[in-house]
């Protein structure tokens, strides 16, 4: 009678042995290191029988009703006569008999049951779609539509945040700066402190819709409530008087007092990246996804990223565009918003819809891959004082310390300029929306390209041209804007020949350079900060990086703020402060190249040292192995500097294991780009050419003799 699969080993493991000696009434030896089952019961539990015994694991099986008892479920027991028989354990591990001994077989007494033995015992093979297993895609594809309504939604609500405090009457660029110190940060720290207190007596479902529902009330009611009402609302009598009072230097704080409304919808929509992307989103994918699933799926969500930019700046160029198919009097603008926040309402009760479907068919589902309790990391908890004096003492933190802070100040110099030239040249609303939703297009189109031009970038020609790469040209596009701004008049016939206005020009180049620093901050910037750490011993790269994100990360995003309110408020005006604003640029730029260069003539020798050292460690181990004779012979494993995808879809460096010149990353989804610039070799070396020259050996294999 054949065998069905999987019930020899369920047998065995069940407690095979006991039964067997009653059976033939002879024992059944065998040289496992294991004690043999002395007591096998079957009894239910929830929708399955567990076979339990006293080894170290529970053997769960389908439920048979009817089945009483271990006879009533496998039915009759056969002898064969192999040797050596091999029992599959339910963790996937094989245990050899290594003795002459009977082979139990099981025959199912439910095989006359409807739907067979098939339906007893499902295949060990579960179902795959793409190569990827279904269980696992009840996961991923509602996780997906999640990540792509959640920046749909905030492309659109980034868009739309700059068009109604810059484009507002009474208001310009020069609000942005002041907006961001005094009314956005205190904002995030209020909504961090209740989200805090929440997290303590809420569930985390209902801590999840108690965030996300007030975000999706306040942009409903702001586009047809809140701005329809807003010449009620404002109080824009008692903000002229306090701009004549004060002057014209004061026009930025004041605005946020006239145009109240549009800034609270500048910060919650600023929350919404903050909060429903980080704090939710990514919170909700660890709780319920495994290590190995993260590794598979997060870099995909990092290019979908790409492409929810891109369909997004479509849908806000053609809400924008409507003004044009409505008649005369009628307020273009206000419909445009309409369309365009009922949508991201629509969307948000989407994310909310799909967050309860995986809540209550999902996460209760018992075939699914349990997500593992992870472990906190624990940082070094370091003043703001520990932290300045740790920078100060070391090179190489001090340069790696440099990069951000120049990054974040830079970005922010020519953003708020560009804004303010962006709105001189589109004065309207749409006009202003419609650019915008060009620009968030070719934003996700650059960021999609630049993620994989980077991986060219960091194989041929290594860390050091990748990091380089970013401030120049910031600072070839900061000087061209700078330059039509500041000498528009000489310009001007030489532009016109081309069809552009000094405006218009300087307009388009900020535009490329605003591009290509958002882009190349994911596929250039993120990664060489992140494998610029990697060489460092353990203390001072847990205390760089917690020094780093004390002082530097704030100082990088607020430093550029507060220069521009110290040019506005002493010159006047952002147009007054534009000459200053592109010397400290050039300034800040050239100290960020500097810092760059010095810190790859410090990374790369340290790069150089840690792979020689891990060589020269693996060489000594597999000859010892060999020599003791402990261990059969076994290849060497040499180790490589590698940039991957990690679990966010950001490229960072790391160090793998490489065998017959393959890095072992573990995962099909990343792809290993040697930074050093070595190529892939599989020639023996000896140890003096190792200690010689170690780039030619970064991925070679040697066989132990």
């Amino acid at each position: 009678m054949a065998s069905r699969p999987g019930l020899a080993a369920g047998a065995f493991i069940g407690g095979i042995s006991a039964l067997s000696d009653k059976a033939w009434g002879q024992p059944s030896p065998h040289t496992l290191s294991m004690s043999a089952p002395k007591d096998t019961s079957l009894r239910p539990v929830g929708a399955i029988y567990t076979v339990s015994t006293l080894l170290p694991s529970v053997i769960k099986v389908p439920k048979v009703p009817g089945a009483k008892n271990f006879k009533d479920y496998f039915g009759d027991l056969r002898v064969g006569g192999q040797f050596g028989t091999e029992w599959s354990h339910h963790s996937g591990a094989r245990l050899r008999t290594s003795v002459k001994r009977p082979t139990v077989r099981a025959e199912a007494a439910v095989a006359s049951a409807p739907g067979g033995a098939s339906d007893a015992f499902p295949s060990s093979k579960s179902k795959k779609i793409l190569g990827v297993e279904v269980t696992t895609l009840k996961k991923v594809i509602p996780l997906g539509i999640m990540f792509f309504c959640i920046l749909f939604n905030y492309t659109i609500l980034r868009d739309t945040k700059d068009v109604l405090v810059v484009t507002a009457k009474g208001s310009s660029a020069e609000i942005i700066p002041f907006l961001k110190t005094w009314v956005n940060l205190p904002m995030a720290i209020g909504f961090m402190v209740i989200y805090t207190k929440l997290s303590n007596v809420l569930s985390k479902e209902a801590l999840f819709y108690a965030c996300i529902l007030p975000f999706i009330a306040f942009f409903g009611a702001f586009a047809f409530v809140l701005y329809p009402l807003r010449d009620v609302l404002h109080p824009v009598a008692l903000a002229d008087t306090l701009l004549q009072t004060l002057g014209p230097r004061f026009l930025g704080p004041i605005a946020i007092f006239r145009i109240w409304t549009f800034v609270l919808f500048y910060v919650m929509a600023e929350l919404w990246g903050s909060v429903v992307v980080s704090v939710l989103f990514w919170g909700f994918a660890n709780q319920i996804t495994t290590v190995e699933e993260a590794k598979q799926f997060y870099p995909l969500f990092g290019l979908g990223a790409n492409v929810a930019l891109i369909f997004s700046g479509r849908t806000v160029k053609y809400f924008s565009e409507l003004r044009a198919q409505l008649g005369p009097g009628v307020d273009g603008w206000g419909m445009s918003l309409k369309g365009m926040m009922g949508l991201v309402v629509t969307l948000g009760f989407v994310i909310c819809g799909v967050y309860w479907w995986v809540n209550k068919f999902v996460l209760h589902d018992p075939t699914l891959p349990k997500a593992e309790a992870r472990k906190k990391k624990e940082k070094p908890k370091l003043s703001m004082v520990e932290s300045a004096k740790f920078l100060l003492s070391s090179r190489y933190i001090r340069d790696l310390a440099t990069l951000v802070v120049a990054y974040g100040i830079s970005i922010n110099l020519v953003e708020v300029t560009w804004k303010g030239k962006l709105k001189a040249q589109f004065p309207s609303p749409n006009e202003y929306s419609s650019f915008m939703g060009d620009f968030s297009t070719y934003t996700g189109v650059a960021t999609f390209l630049m993620m994989l031009l980077s991986r060219v970038i960091f194989r041929k020609y290594g860390w050091g041209v990748a990091a380089t790469i970013t401030p120049t040209v910031l600072l070839v596009t900061g000087v061209a804007f700078f330059a039509l701004v500041l000498f528009s008049e000489p310009l001007t016939p030489a532009l016109a020949s081309v069809g552009l206005t000094p405006l218009l020009a300087a307009v388009y180049v900020g535009a490329l350079q605003n591009i290509f620093s958002k882009s190349a901050k994911y596929s250039l910037f993120d990664p060489c900060k992140e494998m610029a750490y990697i060489p460092l011993d353990e203390d001072t790269k847990v205390k760089g990086k917690a020094a780093i994100d004390v002082v530097c990360n704030p100082l990088g995003k607020s430093g550029g703020a507060l220069i521009q309110q110290v040019l506005i408020l002493g010159f006047g005006s952002l147009a007054n402060s534009t000459p200053y604003l592109g010397g400290i640029l050039l300034i800040i730029v050239l100290a960020w190249l500097f810092a760059a260069r010095s810190l790859d003539q410090q990374f790369t020798p340290l790069v150089q040292k840690d792979l020689k050292s891990k060589l020269l460690e693996g060489k000594l181990s597999a000859i010892s192995s060999a020599v003791l004779n402990k261990f059969p012979p076994k290849r060497e494993v040499a180790y490589r500097f590698v940039s991957v995808l990690n679990e966010q879809g950001f490229i960072e460096g790391r160090y793998v294991p490489v065998l017959d010149g393959q890095p072992m990353l573990g995962t099909p989804m990343t792809q290993a780009q040697d930074i050093t610039g070595a190529n892939n070799g599989d020639d023996s070396s000896t140890e003096q050419s190792l200690v010689e020259d170690a780039d030619s050996l970064i991925s070679e294999t040697t066989p132990a003799k």
